[in-house]
């Protein structure tokens, strides 16, 4: 199976999502000598091979559906190692980034890997992510993951502080984004990384003291276009009043 890709049933091996309810989703990986204990009693994993993605699967005190694995669900239910990037701000990064298939995209850190597979789904199947972590551990799991999700073709983990090192590309990327606690310090590497035409650079940061001084080291570096861009998540409640009719006179 791979998350860039679909098929219609579930083999042993695969990675699925199973859905209780819309705050209660989990990930398993489907071996036939396993039990998944779920709050509608055990699960047993042999019993979802062959089953057809999407389908009603019944257990003992009730029900859930099994669910092919996307970059949207994975973020929900992943394994945090790091603070992680939600769909609503992910969204807006592979917009602004200008990111389609084919792209080349460099992204630094890797993190729980949230950003990055929604990033590799974007540019699948020719395109490349080249993501870098400076923690050894989270680069390997991260690289174990991409494998087991059928996505290491088009990903390359690289363990490396780039703050240090710098990313060490030349002339790649069409597209670079950044999540780290000091941005401005790899913006000349991000530039030699990026093509000689054409190119984006997001930077992701909590505070507006680490964008100020991003945007001046970006200038600095003949970066053009800065914007800074804020995503708000709202939510409406829609409610049902009566209103009196109204007495418009004679």
């Amino acid at each position: 199976m791979s998350f860039a890709k679909y098929k219609d049933k579930i083999d042993d091996g695969d990675t699925v999502m199973l859905y209780l309810g819309f705050d209660n989703m989990h990930t398993i990986v489907v071996r036939k000598n396993d039990t998944f204990q779920t709050r509608y009693g055990a699960l047993r994993h042999v019993d979802l091979i062959g089953v057809r993605y999407g389908s009603k699967v019944h257990c003992k005190k009730g029900y859930l559906y099994v669910l092919y694995p996307t970059a949207e669900f994975w973020t929900t239910s992943l394994p945090h190692r790091t603070q992680i990037l939600y769909s609503t701000d992910i969204s807006l990064i592979t917009l602004q980034l200008d990111l389609k298939p084919g792209s080349v995209v460099v992204e630094s850190g890797t993190g729980s890997g949230s950003l990055s597979h929604a990033l590799i789904r974007t540019i699948a199947p020719t395109g490349h992510l080249h993501t870098f972590e400076f923690h050894d551990q989270r680069a390997k799991v991260a690289e174990e993951e991409f494998t087991r999700h059928g996505i290491s073709d088009n990903v390359t983990v690289t363990h490396r502080d780039v703050c240090q090192d710098g990313f060490q590309l030349d002339h790649i990327a069409d597209a670079v984004f950044l999540d780290l606690p000091k941005p401005w310090e790899v913006i000349k590497s991000a530039k030699q990384a990026l093509k000689f035409e054409g190119g984006r650079l997001c930077s992701f940061s909590p505070c507006i003291e680490q964008v100020q001084k991003t945007c001046e080291t970006l200038t600095q570096h003949g970066f053009v276009e800065l914007k800074t861009l804020e995503c708000l998540l709202r939510n409406y409640d829609v409610k049902t009043i009566n209103l009196p009719r109204a007495d418009l006179g004679p």
